[in-house]
């Protein structure tokens, strides 16, 4: 007997199993990477993206830039800001006073949970900005200034 083709997408059934996942682990804080999707499920790079943004689309999950898509949880607040205006913060939460090392690349991109070069990105932009000083390959960087805090509520 010949095996009827499923009208229930493949990545539609894979976005299930993560949401599953997402459900049944109340810890989970971000979904398998790209590659381990596509080696435990046996597909394309192009049937694992689709899964992805099912997730997405549903507000299951968000992407994270440099980083493994993170889950959203229902009642969490997330903060989107830009990664260069929360590396900057770390000034403030942290009492860092201008002169002093600010957190090495590594440090921040565990702390944020994001690859370093994307903490590198954010990094430059704060050196530009001026609020930076130093930094680069055995450099350690320092606080040049402490950014003006933003009107919050």
């Amino acid at each position: 007997m010949s095996q009827q083709a499923n009208p229930r997408g493949t990545f539609l059934k894979i976005a299930d199993s993560m949401k599953r996942q997402i459900e049944d682990d109340p810890d989970m804080a971000e979904l398998p990477s790209l590659a381990e999707v596509m080696r435990d499920h046996k597909v394309s790079r192009g049937v694992a993206l689709r899964a992805f943004g099912v997730l997405r689309q549903e507000g299951a999950a968000e992407p994270v830039p440099g980083g493994r898509w993170q889950v959203v949880r229902a009642g969490a607040r997330v903060d989107r800001r830009p990664l260069d205006q929360r590396v900057a913060e770390v000034i403030v939460t942290d009492g860092l006073k201008a002169g002093e090392a600010f957190p090495s690349a590594s440090v921040l991109a565990e702390r944020f949970g994001v690859s370093r070069p994307t903490v590198t990105k954010a990094l430059e932009k704060l050196e530009a900005a001026g609020v930076l000083a130093g930094g680069g390959q055995g450099k350690v960087r320092t606080v040049r200034a402490v950014p003006a805090r933003e009107g919050r509520s």
